[in-house]
């Protein structure tokens, strides 16, 4: 029992706190970033305003917490591929992973993305300075774990190598331009094909595409 107690306690703090980031995204696309207050996403998940100060600073915070939560899923993932998959085949998949989809669907994801209003307000979000340096600071943390991810893969240090880093560095920033990508056209491209079309880019070296592709 209390090897079990912990375990239990700390899934529950999970699941509150991905609950209240997920209910901070969603309240602000309903009514609008400057309306949401912590009162709302509070009532929302059904737990005190106290609670939430507990988790998160700031909304904008919170909205970051999402990133950093797919960014971790994405370094797990990457710890688990099969060892003898080549590295950016594993990147590929477990950046599709961190994001719920999969290589043979768009799912969920790139479902809502089609909704115009859904993906103008998200970029909106997103473009608050607050939540714009929430994220970089979360994204900085992530890259960090990545890269240890890849270094464990590949049998390098992640301190004194550079791959690991720069592997981890670029994974990030394609995931980024693929979401700005995603939310900025008309009607909103799915995430999933996106990623693929970033990725495989990067893997391949970034040649300069051919006039018209």
């Amino acid at each position: 029992m209390d090897d079990a107690e912990p375990g239990l306690r700390e899934r529950k703090k999970r699941e509150t706190r991905l609950a209240l980031s997920l209910a901070t995204i969603r309240l602000a696309v309903d009514k609008g970033w400057d309306e949401v207050t912590v009162e709302d996403i509070a009532a929302a998940v059904g737990v005190s305003d106290r609670t939430f100060r507990n988790y998160f600073g700031s909304k904008a915070e919170a909205v970051a917490s999402r990133h950093l939560d797919r960014m971790r899923e994405i370094a797990r993932q990457v710890r688990a591929r099969p060892a003898d998959e080549p590295l950016w085949e594993s990147l590929t998949a477990s950046v599709l992973g961190g994001f719920g989809l999969g290589q043979d669907d768009s799912g969920a994801q790139a479902g809502r993305a089609a909704d115009t209003r859904w993906a103008e307000t998200i970029g909106q979000i997103l473009a608050e300075p607050a939540v714009r340096g929430a994220v970089l600071e979360a994204d900085a943390l992530a890259q960090r774990e990545l890269a240890a991810a890849v270094a464990a893969r590949i049998g390098a240090d992640a301190t004194l190598n550079l791959y690991p880093k720069l592997v981890a560095a670029v994974v990030g920033a394609a995931c980024a331009v693929a979401t700005e990508q995603s939310l900025a056209t008309r009607p909103p491209e799915p995430i999933s094909d996106v990623l693929r079309c970033a990725l495989t880019q990067v893997a391949a070296g970034l040649p300069v595409p051919t006039t018209g592709s």
